[in-house]
């Protein structure tokens, strides 16, 4: 349906849609300050997730460390492992909790699950055996994948699609901002020490948490309008017209409902291509996005690097990472909307199976170096670059593309009503993918060597790249379902 209105003296037919984005586009940057603040508060969740995820990998080379003054337990590598893993199956529990209660509001669970968060971490620094620190990751683990899930949803509810991707780039920075910190200070700081620091960050989150809105979609859904209204005219700004994007989230919600309060049987709906389609791609991304070493990276970054290095120090190569994959991920905000999601994913894709093939090949020549007994080869430490370039490559890949288009794609494909069970499948399973990588990664390095197991991380990053130009849709510049005025035609032809 088309009004008409008058521009340059002239009739002119306008949709709704383009009714919404001139009122955007006259009061923008007011509206998208409010978003940008909004983002960043719950953005400290993702801060607390990237510590936790750096806390890992200095903190195992702590325990492991035979002259740590204050350590009561030793760690062998298999109980590293479970340690490090443990974290991922909590959130496997976490993503399946997190989506049966972000039905009762997205700001909220956020709230619920910051304090609880920062328990955790002070448990885990005065923890006494390895039992403690194992219990105390899994409950962490649980905990944070809720927060990390919830802020992608909400991100993608508040924001217009013109910064969308822009707004959700800024939880990734975020992350590695935490990451990058927890390596720099995990150089100097014991296990314990660190984990206090990680502790501090739920409670930033909590803070901000005070001074923003629930997202309107949420408070619609709940059937509070008057409290949608005001979250809207927060987010949007003071003197900006809400009343048609308001009235086309309330029509389609209210569509949304009717339509799936008429078809018939539960299994019917849950088979339809409205959830089984977003369901299938993003846990396609994730299975790519964990099973092509990232993780491994990540939680034994420095025992790697101590497996690769000759001169260079293990700490300084993951701090380096760290600081590389902060740059990548501020670079991806700044291409995600105006590139599009394909073409970063496929770039994503090429660079990192080129870098773990490389990676994999380095390793496979210092096997054959350190098993060799001809005394006149060159001593490889001159070439510690090598690997350290692989690894930096991977990891601007990897952050450039599939680590935040991954988690964005959640938030885009899943229509309102599916919005929260499509978050737990692909956010559970993805921990799932997470927790089999790193608990069989030292199992398969033991079978097939360090070589081969990166070779096989560059065989499924190629899979990734097919996967991605058969199955992904772009989503650049698309309005969510329930802002998008022609979603009830769309509904109307599903019929």
């Amino acid at each position: 349906m088309c009004e008409k209105i008058v521009l340059g003296g002239k009739m002119t037919n306008i949709t709704p849609e383009t009714r919404i984005m001139m009122m955007r586009s006259t009061d923008g940057r007011h509206g998208y300050r409010r978003q940008i603040l909004a983002a960043l508060a719950v953005s400290l969740g993702p801060f607390a997730a990237g510590l936790s995820k750096g806390y890992m990998s200095p903190a195992i080379a702590s325990m492991q460390d035979p002259h740590h003054k204050n350590a009561s337990f030793t760690v062998s590598d298999q109980q590293a492992s479970w340690i490090a893993s443990l974290s991922l199956l909590g959130a496997l529990i976490g993503g399946i909790l997190g989506g049966v209660v972000m039905r009762y509001g997205r700001r909220s669970i956020l709230l619920a699950a910051a304090l609880p968060y920062t328990l955790a971490w002070v448990a885990t620094a005065f923890s006494t055996s390895v039992d403690m620190i194992s219990a105390t990751s899994f409950c962490g683990g649980m905990l944070v994948c809720c927060i990390t899930m919830i802020t992608q949803v909400y991100i993608t509810e508040i924001a217009v699609p013109e910064i969308r991707g822009c707004l959700s780039s800024v939880s990734k920075i975020l992350s590695q901002i935490g990451i990058l910190i927890s390596y720099s200070l995990g150089a100097y700081l014991n296990w314990q020490q660190l984990a206090f620091v990680v502790a501090t960050a739920p409670i930033l989150l909590f803070l901000a948490l005070l001074f923003i809105p629930e997202t309107p979609s949420s408070l619609f859904l709940r059937g509070k309008e008057e409290e949608a209204a005001d979250s809207l005219q927060w987010l949007r700004g003071p003197d900006s017209d809400i009343r048609q994007e308001l009235a086309t989230i309330r029509t389609n919600i209210l569509a949304s409902k009717q339509y799936h309060n008429g078809r018939a049987g539960k299994l019917k709906v849950l088979l339809s291509k409205r959830l089984t389609r977003p369901v299938l791609i993003t846990c396609g991304l994730m299975f790519f996005q964990r099973f092509t070493g990232a993780h491994v990276f990540s939680f034994y970054a420095v025992p790697m690097f101590k497996k690769t290095f000759r001169m260079m120090n293990p700490h300084g190569g993951a701090i380096a990472t760290s600081a590389v994959q902060l740059l990548a991920s501020c670079l991806s905000g700044m291409l995600i909307d105006n590139v599009g999601r394909l073409p970063l994913l496929m770039i994503s894709g090429v660079m990192m199976s080129i870098a773990l093939a490389g990676y994999g090949s380095y390793a496979y020549y210092m096997t054959i170096f350190m098993n060799s007994t001809d005394l006149t080869q060159t001593e490889p430490g001159a070439y510690d670059w090598i690997p350290l370039i692989c690894v930096l490559t991977f990891t601007i890949a990897f952050s450039l593309g599939i680590s935040p288009i991954s988690s964005l794609l959640i938030g885009e494909l899943f229509p309102l009503e599916y919005r929260s069970t499509g978050s737990a499948l692909a956010t559970s399973f993805s921990h799932l993918c997470g927790f089999v990588n790193v608990k069989t990664a030292a199992d398969i390095q033991d079978h097939i060597g360090l070589y081969g197991l990166f070779w096989l991380y560059a065989g499924i990053s190629v899979l990734c790249l097919l996967f991605v130009v058969l199955f992904v849709p772009e989503t650049k510049g698309r309005e969510i379902d329930e802002m998008d005025p022609k979603y009830v035609e769309s509904l109307c032809i599903n019929r």
